[in-house]
Formats: C-alpha cells, sequence, structure tokens
C-alpha cells in the first residue's frame, strides 16, 4: 500500500494547471523509461506508453487520465506587484480567498503565495460581499509592477492553489490538491507496471492528456492519434455524501459504475462488463449519476463512435486544494482496472464494436 500512496502523493504535488501540463509529462516519461516502454507524444502534447500485442492487427485498447488540474493565470500586474488572474477551469469561489499558491513563470521559476481576503468587519453588505475570480488579488510579495516582472511575471504566467498530501484517521483518507485528475495518472503507472511482462491480446496504449478542466480539449485529440477500438477513461468525480446524505457518491463504497452524466449515458453492455469483473472479484462499486462530465464525453463521440468506459473513484471538495479521497476506493480501483484489463480480449472488443451481434 505505501508504493501506491506515495505514487499519489508525489503526482498530486507537480504543478500543472491546464494548459502548463510539462512537470507531468516530464515525470510520466521518466517512469515510462525505467519501466522500458516505448513512448510517443502526439501533436497536442498528450503523452502514451504503449505496448504492442504480438498478434497481427490487433485491436487497440487507450486508458487515459488527465494530467491538469484547475489554476489560474496571470492577467494583469497591479503598480503595488501584486496580481489580478483569470481562472483555468471551474472553481466555487468561497473556497479561494485567503488559500496559498504557487506560481511558476514560463522559465521554471516558482514563488509562493497567497489570495488575499478582506476580513469580516470591512466587508459591505453587512458582510455579505462576495469577491468574484477576476477581482480577487494575488500576492507573491512583490512590492512593484517591476519587481514581479524582472522576476518573470508576465501576462498568461500560470499559478495554482498550493495543497500538501496528508494521510488522514490512521491512513483511511488521504487529503490533497489536484486528486482530480493525477487519480488517473497514477492508475495508469500502476496499469503499466502490472503489465509490463504481460502479453496482451491487444495493443495498449496508456498516457495522459492535457487541457481537460477548460473543454475536454486532449481526449479529442487522442481519439484521433490513437484510434483506438475501445477507451477507458480515469477520473475523479464529486462526492455527495458531506452531509451524511443519501446522494450518489459516497466515500469508502467502492469504484464507480458511471451510468450517466451530462456528456455521456453509458452503454449498459459496457457497464455490465464492469459489473462483472468486479463481481467475480469481490471489488466494491457503487452507481453513481454525474453532474459533471469526464474526457469519455468527448471519447466516445469521436470518429465514428469509440466504446467508452468512464471509470471513476469520488472524492470530497474537487476543484480545490482540499479534496479528500478514500484510501480503500484507490486500491481498490487499482484491483478493478486489473480485473477488467484481464478479460478484456479481441472478442470482447468487437462485441463493443458491433461486429459480433448478440442479437
Amino acid at each position: 500500500m505505501q508504493e501506491e500512496l506515495k505514487l499519489l502523493e508525489t503526482l498530486t504535488q507537480l504543478f500543472g494547471p491546464s494548459g502548463f501540463e510539462e512537470e507531468v509529462r516530464k515525470y510520466l516519461i521518466q517512469e515510462y523509461k525505467k519501466l522500458n516502454y516505448e513512448f510517443i507524444i502526439d501533436p497536442f502534447s498528450n503523452v502514451y506508453a504503449y505496448k504492442k500485442s504480438k498478434k497481427k492487427n490487433a485491436k487497440k485498447v487507450l486508458i487515459i487520465g488527465h494530467m491538469d488540474e484547475v489554476g489560474f493565470m496571470v492577467k494583469k500586474i497591479l503598480s503595488n506587484g501584486s496580481l489580478l488572474v483569470t481562472n483555468l477551469g471551474g472553481f466555487n469561489e468561497e473556497t479561494i480567498l485567503a488559500s496559498r499558491a504557487i506560481l511558476k513563470t514560463f522559465d521554471g521559476k516558482k514563488i509562493y503565495g497567497a489570495v488575499n481576503s478582506v476580513p469580516p468587519h470591512l466587508l459591505k453588505n453587512n458582510g455579505n460581499e462576495k469577491t468574484p475570480i477576476s477581482k480577487m488579488v494575488f500576492d507573491f510579495g512583490f512590492t512593484s509592477e517591476k519587481e514581479a516582472t524582472d522576476f518573470g511575471v508576465c501576462i498568461g504566467t500560470p499559478i495554482v492553489l498550493e495543497g500538501q498530501f496528508n494521510l488522514l484517521n490512521g491512513n483511511k483518507r488521504m487529503l490533497s490538491k489536484a486528486f482530480d485528475d493525477r487519480f488517473g495518472i497514477a492508475l495508469g503507472l500502476q496499469i503499466l507496471k502490472k503489465y509490463r511482462d504481460i502479453d496482451l491480446d491487444f495493443d495498449l496504449y496508456v498516457g495522459g492528456v492535457n487541457q481537460e478542466e477548460v473543454g475536454l480539449r486532449g481526449a479529442s485529440c487522442a481519439a484521433n492519434f490513437i484510434k483506438p477500438d475501445f477507451a477507458i477513461v480515469c477520473d475523479c468525480s464529486t462526492a455527495l455524501d458531506t452531509d451524511a446524505s443519501d446522494e450518489f457518491g459516497k466515500l469508502g463504497k467502492g469504484v464507480l459504475l458511471r451510468v450517466f452524466d451530462p456528456g455521456m449515458i453509458a452503454r449498459s453492455d459496457i457497464i455490465n462488463f464492469q459489473k462483472k469483473c468486479f463481481d467475480e472479484r469481490k471489488i466494491p462499486y457503487q452507481y453513481f449519476m454525474a453532474q459533471g462530465t469526464t474526457d469519455a464525453a468527448s471519447m466516445h463521440k469521436a470518429l465514428s463512435g469509440i466504446p467508452t468506459l468512464s471509470y471513476c473513484i469520488v472524492a470530497r471538495n474537487i476543484h480545490t486544494c482540499s479534496s479528500i479521497v478514500d484510501v480503500d476506493d484507490y486500491l481498490n480501483s487499482i484491483k478493478g482496472i486489473y480485473a477488467i484489463i484481464d478479460n478484456l480480449n479481441e472478442e470482447q472488443i468487437k462485441i463493443f464494436q458491433n461486429e459480433v451481434t448478440l442479437y
């Protein structure tokens, strides 16, 4: 368990807002090389390790997570050295004020700072004044515009909120930024370790894609570049159990059977396949209907239609610097993806592609 948790800690602490995923990509390439995988980078800067089947004309299976996290981009440098920003991805504005932040210049220098917060007795409207992201002030200690620009800050410089990785309650839960979606990236590396020396009935491509948080952009390129016959999109969904309600998505209740979101209605045959694989190995799961989308929404519509599974666990507080994941959910997601891969073969992929009719 310690190795799996350490990997997730390492990945979550990398800097990688949408459009600035270089640290994550470099880390993946480093790990691909350690595992002796060949890899490719597509024109959108998505990266994939791949393992060819010994079978001629084998089907292609693509498994992806997105490398980016929600963040910000500098839009104005004020005369006192403070910064105004635009957001990269969706935030609940109430979660941002007083957070600590990390800025990274285009030449790779990092500096730490914070988001300014006005004390309640100075707020207008009886303390009910809201601060939109467009008016939030980010302070990195610069005392003038010149000092900021001399350091390397410019329009477009990326920022993320700082969120350290911590284990909670006797290693039952994890707290960190960027579980969405370094979870999916970690899962991909676990797959590559597991199947490095195992022959498969299909060509396996496992990788990280860019810019999911700003419109599922990398997945579109991935679909057209790899042209998979079956795809699995790994991501972190929103837990809705913080008030002990009966809503979908509970920490500790297993991997999701994600049947619906606004971007994709899951195919019942693919969900039934996932359920069968899990039942055989007694892996816990829970049905889930989502309010947000994943890269699967883009993937499944590409080309002439790609059979796609959205493979997720839930986290509390996603799109903040303090998201919480259940350790057992994460470990069971690794067992679950192994069960799916072990049960995949050319015949099953043909069924998903409707090359073999069941009617």
